[in-house]
């Protein structure tokens, strides 16, 4: 068969710009690991093993976030707490303690907050603490989720944060790529960070649509969400996810995470971490990893398919 040389130059040409896209996806993941290690590791004094409530309270996580091997809508719920709680200011527990569930912009999230709120008071921890566990454990509770490592230790908040800041449902891809970046994410953390929606049911958006899932699986933690969006088939589509699928800055990687799974959770991991010590300073933590259900990240790699393990780093 004659295969012209034009033709041999376009597919080597495709195949090395993947290849350097792979690559730079791999180097800022890595990155972004190890910048978050180090700010963590400054702040982190071992006081001995996590404090045992912390099993506690995730058995009784798993109970509410886990239903016919499949992740619930209070699993859901609690993902996108832990990003409404830090992103407009700090990870400070205020979502619930300063009545921020209130605010229009967390509709959806009273359930959540009422429920977290009593936990956190019956066990006696930190309502920032539980914020982050919960959506930790929500995370590695899916089928499929990776493990994110989680510590305990933060300072609680009565006092509310900015309202207006955290991203709405229509904002343009650059605009949300420059509000990221000044929270000090990058395009790659943003693109591996909107992921989280493969869980993600909308209800306020389109009233009349309610309880339509981000992508066909949403009880399942893959990455189907960024194909279906690419593809245009996933049961609802945020405009604003459909922005940032097609943005210059974030279209590449993207596009990647709908290729590797693997490669998505080598981005989300780190960025999904550095999310959960937004404001978090001046602190010793304890290391609380142990009590989400079982897993690690060497049990990730092994469980992920074959091929895709080579792509983890």
């Amino acid at each position: 068969m004659y295969i012209s040389t034009s033709l041999l130059t376009l597919l080597a040409t495709t195949s090395i710009t993947k290849a350097f896209l792979f690559s730079d996806i791999a180097a800022a993941a890595s990155d972004v690991t190890r910048s978050v290690s180090d700010a963590a590791g400054s702040l982190l004094r071992r006081r001995g093993t996590c404090p045992s409530v912390w099993s506690d309270i995730s058995t009784t996580l798993t109970a509410q976030f886990l239903a016919d091997g499949q992740c619930t809508d209070a699993a859901r719920a609690a993902i996108r707490g832990a990003f409404h709680d830090c992103f407009n200011g700090a990870c400070d527990g205020s979502l619930i303690l300063a009545n921020e569930c209130s605010n229009s912009e967390n509709k959806g999230l009273e359930r959540l907050c009422g429920n977290l709120g009593t936990l956190a008071t019956d066990n006696g921890v930190g309502v920032a603490d539980l914020i982050q566990f919960a959506a930790a454990h929500a995370i590695k509770t899916c089928p499929g989720g990776p493990t994110v490592p989680v510590k305990v230790g933060r300072k609680d908040s009565t006092t509310a944060n900015a309202l207006g800041v955290l991203p709405s449902a229509n904002q343009a891809g650059g605009d949300l790529v420059k509000l990221f970046a000044s929270k000090g994410f990058s395009a790659i953390d943003l693109a591996a960070l909107i992921g989280a929606h493969t869980a993600a049911k909308q209800r306020v958006t389109d009233p009349s649509k309610a309880g339509a899932s981000l992508d066909s699986t949403p009880g399942v933690w893959d990455n189907k969400f960024y194909s279906e969006t690419i593809s245009n088939t996933a049961p609802f589509t945020l405009q604003a996810d459909k922005n940032i699928q097609t943005n210059l800055l974030t279209a590449a990687p993207f596009a990647s995470f709908a290729a590797s799974q693997s490669l998505w959770s080598a981005a989300f991991v780190p960025a999904m971490t550095k999310m959960s010590m937004m404001g978090v300073s001046g602190v010793s933590l304890v290391d609380c990893t142990s009590a989400l259900p079982d897993g690690s990240s060497k049990r990730d790699v092994k469980r992920a398919p074959l091929f895709e393990r080579f792509t983890k780093w």
